[in-house]
């Protein structure tokens, strides 16, 4: 099978594109993450989220340690045809290293001390 749909990706200089992760059905952003060639081709060849770790400098298969795997619904490319984005079922509903639904989980407000990041979603499953 051809991969000549991954030419239509503008990478940038070290050969990644940003990618946002979205849950189909809630429309949740889950995480946002880096992938390269290798990686998005391999996402969609086994139809489950590989990313580019660039602080381990090598692949990785969203869920491989934790079992939180993505099951990749769609794959699309923005205007620019520099951003991917990823609708998934995030299996176990739990995206984060951290154990909670998304990424995503501080907000910034004004408390009556101050402006600050609080954390507003709870940890749904402790992570080894």
């Amino acid at each position: 099978m051809t991969t000549k749909w991954l030419n239509k990706i503008k990478w940038d200089d070290k050969g990644l594109v940003p990618v946002i992760t979205q849950e189909v059905g809630s429309n949740d952003v889950l995480m946002f993450a880096w992938m390269t060639r290798d990686a998005l081709a391999k996402t969609f060849e086994i139809g489950q989220a590989v990313y580019w770790s660039r602080s381990r400098k090598k692949l990785w298969h969203k869920g491989e340690e934790s079992g939180h795997f993505q099951k990749v619904h769609e794959i699309r490319l923005d205007c620019d045809e520099d951003v991917i984005l990823l609708r998934v079922e995030q299996v176990d509903g739990i995206a984060c290293h951290t154990g909670r639904h998304s990424c995503f989980f501080q907000k910034l407000e004004i408390t009556p001390e101050d402006i600050e990041w609080v954390t507003v979603d709870a940890v749904l499953a402790e992570q080894g």
